[in-house]
Parts: C-alpha cells; structure tokens; sequence
C-alpha cells in the first residue's frame, strides 16, 4: 500500500535491522523499544489488522517469525510477550497488521516491562 511504512520496509525500501524473513514476512527491530527484545512481526503482503480477513498460512508464517526470533534472541525458554494492537483505541499507530515480541527480561502482568 502506498505510503504505508511497513511495506516499505518489508519491500526493502526503507532500512530496518531484520532478524527474521521469509517469502510471506519479515521481522525486525522497534526503533523505541519497550524491552529488551522488541521485534515487530509484519507480513509482506498488506492487511490493515487482525481483523482484515488474513489468510491463515500467512498467520502461520507470522507464528513461525515469532518462533524464529524467540529463538535468535533467545528468549524461547525465558518467555516472551506476543501483541497485536488493532485499531485507533488499541493504539494501534501504523495500519498494517503487525506483532510486537516482548522479552529478553521480567514483564510483569502488565502490558509493559516491570518500572516502565
């Protein structure tokens, strides 16, 4: 979609620090991140959110990215942190559907790491 930031960076037009890609998804690093690992998770193909009839092999290949970063930074056994915000009240400031992987130290039942 024109304009959108997260097509730009998954059509390699704008740079990011990629730690997961496939034919269906990148991954790659929040430039304000809220822990210390924090890994956005974008299909290559443009959905505006969760709710944006996804098709179910592109979600899957999300999981897999999820996966495969949880393992690059390992956090897979520490545990981490998967969320999507969908729409205006949810916070949601880019409208593609994208995850946000959390971890790489104490969350807290918050939504944000323990003191933020």
């Amino acid at each position: 979609m024109e304009g959108c930031v997260f097509c730009g960076i998954a059509n390699h037009e704008i740079p990011s620090t990629v730690v997961y890609e496939d034919d269906q998804v990148i991954a790659f690093r929040d430039l304000e991140p809220v822990a210390k690992t924090h890994v956005l998770v974008v299909p290559k193909e443009h959905y505006a959110n969760l709710i944006d009839d996804v098709p179910a092999d592109t979600l899957a290949a999300m999981a897999n990215a999820v996966k495969r970063v949880a393992e690059a930074d390992g956090i897979e056994g520490s545990g981490f942190r998967v969320i999507a915000n969908t729409g205006d009240d949810a916070g949601q400031t880019v409208h593609h559907l994208h995850w946000h992987v959390l971890g790489g130290e104490p969350l807290g039942a918050g939504l944000l790491p323990e003191g933020r």
